[in-house]
Parts: C-alpha cells; structure tokens; sequence
C-alpha cells in the first residue's frame, strides 16, 4: 500500500471519528464501561487466584516419628521422605521443639512435661505440586518408624475442590464479560457504520476495492478502543493502588497478601489496552462485512 494512500485512510478515520461526534461517544463509552467492569474483575480474580495459590502451597505433611527411635532411625526416615518423587522439602523438628511449640500454644503449665518429654520428632513435608499430598502421605504412613502422619485428610481434598471450582467460575465470569463486550461495542460500532452505508455503498460503486473501504473503518474502530481503554487503565491503576496502600499493612497473614501493584497493573493495563483494540477491529470488520457485497 502506497504511503499516500495510507495516510490518506488515517486522516478518513480521525476525521469520521469527529463528523460521528455522538457516535463516537456512544462507542468509546461503551468500551471504557465494558472494560472497567472486565478489568475491576480481573484484578479481583487474580488477586483471589493468588491467595489460592498460597492457601494450597501452605499445605504441608507432619510426620510425628515413633518416641522411642533413635535419633539414626529417625535420621533415616528423613532420607527416605526426602527421596520420594514429587517432595519439595523436609523440615526437621526435635522432640524438644515440637514441645515448645505446645507450650507456646497452650500455655506455660505445660511445661512440667520437660523433664519426661512424650512428644517424639517430627517432620513437616511440603510436596512439589500441593494436590499429591495425599499421596505422598499414604505412602510415608508405609515407613518404619513413623507414629502418626497427619496432613487434614478429607478437609485437605475440600480445600482443593472449593479452589478449583472458584477458578472455574471465574474464569467463566472473566469469558462471559469478554463476549458481553465484544457484542455491545460490535453493536454500537455497527450503528455508526449503518449510518454511513450510503456513503460505503457509493464508494463501491464508484470502483473501491474491498480493502479502501475496510481499512478507514479498521483504523476508527483502533482509535475507538484505543481512545476508550484509557479510563479503564488509569481508573483500575489508581483505585488498586489505593486500595494496595490501604489494605496491605493490614493482612498480616503471609496467606492473604495482594499481588504488588508493579508490574501486576502493568500487566492489566497493557491487556485492557489489547482487549480494547481487539474488541474494536473486531466489532468493525464484522459490522462493515455487509456493505462489502454491494
């Protein structure tokens, strides 16, 4: 395509942006409303996805070793833990700290038990993907020398299927708002195009190609989602941020913590601007399609 030509499609789009002034505004608007619902979503989805991820990493295996094996047996079961496929770490901990930690939790009169210690060792086992640490524990309850393996069996399983099907969900409400986007701004894009038919129809008949009547409205329906992505971008930059600033000193759980806003909204912002764009090429060729087969 010759740069005359090209240059000539630019300046048909940002001047049919301005003849359709309340057009324009209508579709604009239309993505910018659309996209500040679909990107208020996506920051709450994946703020939650990360907690979920946190939730099921901090899932681990206490392997309570037999009181009366030796510190070798004891030693010995943690080599064979260790080795067993799919375990991201084993953590030791002496009979001393196991009950310090009771002590901690219950209360300073447990701490008559020190002269005649009950607990035994313990081990605390993270598994590499969360979801086989059933598995993983079925197999080390098969050991010598372990007393009791515990890791919340059944609320473990619950856990996982309430994550799952949250994601799921979300991600089927994130698709669900996407389509509800693309077909109100293909729609409203549409009403503009409808209302230059004549103007495309004796454009054909005066012998333009398919591809100099397509290209002006492609490049408007870029303006449109570029135009309209940007009150999106800087509406869910500036009120994740605050509300970062606000609410992060207060989760002091390391499970409950908000994604950093760098790069994360970033990140959003650069996919608000691609939906935006997408949605508005998009929503152009399917509406200009039609007058094509003049």
């Amino acid at each position: 395509m010759k740069g005359r030509t090209l240059s000539r499609h630019f300046r048909e789009s940002f001047k049919s942006l301005g003849r359709n002034g309340w057009m324009t505004f209508a579709s604009i608007s239309a993505v910018a409303v659309t996209l500040l619902l679909v990107g208020s979503f996506i920051v709450m989805m994946m703020n939650l996805n990360k907690m979920a991820d946190n939730i099921e990493n901090d899932v681990e295996i206490k392997v309570v070793a037999d009181a009366a094996a030796s510190n070798a047996a004891v030693k010995e079961l943690q080599e064979k833990v260790e080795k067993i496929d799919g375990v991201a770490s084993v953590e030791f901990a002496s009979r001393e700290d196991e009950l310090d930690k009771v002590i901690k939790s219950y209360g300073k009169e447990l701490s008559l038990y020190k002269q005649s210690n009950p607990l035994g060792d313990a081990l605390y086992v993270k598994a590499v993907d969360p979801h086989n640490t059933a598995a993983i524990a079925k197999k080390i309850d098969t050991y010598e020398y372990t007393d009791e393996v515990v890791y919340g069996a059944g609320k473990v399983e619950k856990l996982f299927n309430v994550v799952k099907i949250s994601r799921n969900v979300g991600l089927i409400l994130i698709l669900a708002l996407l389509f509800t986007a693309m077909f109100l701004i293909s729609n409203t894009i549409r009403l503009t195009i409808i209302a230059r038919g004549r103007e495309i129809e004796i454009m054909k008949l005066v012998g333009a190609t398919n591809n100099f009547v397509r290209i002006p409205f492609i490049l408007e329906g870029i303006w449109l989602g570029i135009f309209g992505s940007i009150l999106p971008m800087a509406g869910v930059a500036i009120a994740y941020q605050q509300i970062h600033a606000y609410w992060q000193p207060k989760l002091v759980n390391e499970m409950f913590q908000l994604l950093d806003p760098v790069p994360f909204i970033i990140q959003v912002d650069g996919l608000l601007l691609f939906m935006g764009v997408f949605i508005g090429v998009w929503g152009s060729l399917m509406s200009v399609r039609k007058f094509l087969k003049v």
